[in-house]
């Protein structure tokens, strides 16, 4: 017999949960574009993944990358250091079409190589 007054809640989200199925070990890597709700109607953007190696000199650093992130798309960023994921890079508002464009068409990542994860 079911119990009818038993309702489950929900987890919160974890846009990170996900991280595992697309695990880089023997696989070509891949830049993780990630949306965190923060309240109301605000979310940050995370980028994870780069590797900056090989690229042109106007994107040796993250902050060279950023200064460009910031003028593209009119928002503010910053780069957090993380145990787990390395560097990564935040930025406020809805911008994951955006930096998926931007990052392909600087040379920074081929499009294949970018995972647009959320809602």
């Amino acid at each position: 017999m079911v119990d009818i007054n038993v309702v489950e809640i929900p987890a919160s989200f974890d846009p990170f949960a996900e991280a595992e199925e697309f695990s880089t070990h023997g696989t070509k890597e891949c830049v993780h574009i990630r949306i965190q709700q923060r309240n109301g109607k605000k979310s940050l953007i995370t980028v994870q993944g780069l590797k900056l190696e090989g690229l042109r000199k106007e994107y040796s650093s993250y902050e060279k990358i950023l200064k460009d992130l910031k003028k593209e798309l009119c928002c503010n960023s910053n780069v957090m250091q993380d145990t787990e994921l390395g560097k990564v890079i935040q930025l406020q508002g809805d911008q994951r079409k955006n930096v998926s464009q931007f990052l392909s068409n600087a040379g920074i990542v081929k499009k294949d190589q970018i995972k647009i994860h959320g809602f």
